[in-house]
């Protein structure tokens, strides 16, 4: 998920999407995280698990999708555990601050939602 000076943080370099699109994506994540995420947990400095309605997994690939496409540090993987569906976000060491941006956004938008 990118984030502008203008819209709340920053955007690496190595980011691709246009700048007049990041609102577009910040929103559509929002949106994953309050109404389809039930809960994250950090399983390391690099990688976040985020704990997704199966119902939306088809919305979580197309999202993971869309985001490793302009930001190629994101590796998004998906794993059954439950209840729920496994949504892993690993970057590398390079790119923990962009994790910890990503988590925040996330946790406040599952304890918003709730």
């Amino acid at each position: 998920m990118t984030i502008s000076p203008g819209t709340e943080g920053w955007v690496p370099d190595a980011c691709t999407l246009p700048t007049v699109q990041q609102p577009i994506r910040i929103a559509e994540f929002d949106r994953f995280f309050t109404d389809s995420t039930h809960d994250l947990r950090r399983a390391g400095p690099t990688r976040l698990e985020l704990l997704v309605d199966p119902a939306a997994d088809a919305l979580a690939r197309e999202l993971a999708g869309q985001e490793s496409s302009c930001c190629s540090f994101f590796t998004f993987d998906f794993a059954e555990a439950g209840e729920h569906l496994v949504m892993g976000v690993d970057v590398p060491s390079a790119y923990v601050e962009v994790l910890d941006a990503f988590a925040a956004r996330a946790q406040t938008a599952i304890g918003g939602g709730r």
